[in-house]
């Protein structure tokens, strides 16, 4: 598919993709499940977390021994950018 290629270019396609499902969410979402999702092992899923959660895109919301994912009003606006310009792709 060219469009996926072209966006490749300029997006690193799995934390791109992370930040993507997270605004599209429908329910409560864990690292766990948003691996399976995108494709992508648990590890490098939580180490790529971390930094959004540094750069202020993402919080972890501790419920028990589980840890939601949800999107900061910063992470949202990345979020819906970069769904834009796939969608334009």
């Amino acid at each position: 598919m060219k469009n996926k290629k072209v966006f490749n270019i300029f997006f690193r396609e799995k934390p791109a993709m992370m930040l993507v499902t997270l605004l599209n969410k429908t329910n409560e979402i864990y690292a766990s499940s948003l691996a399976k999702i995108v494709d992508c092992t648990y590890s490098h899923v939580v180490k790529i977390l971390q930094e959004m959660n540094k750069a202020g895109l993402v919080n972890f919301e501790k419920q028990g021994r589980l840890k939601v994912l949800t999107l900061t009003k910063k992470g949202e606006d990345v979020a819906k950018n970069i769904d834009n310009i796939r969608n334009l792709l």
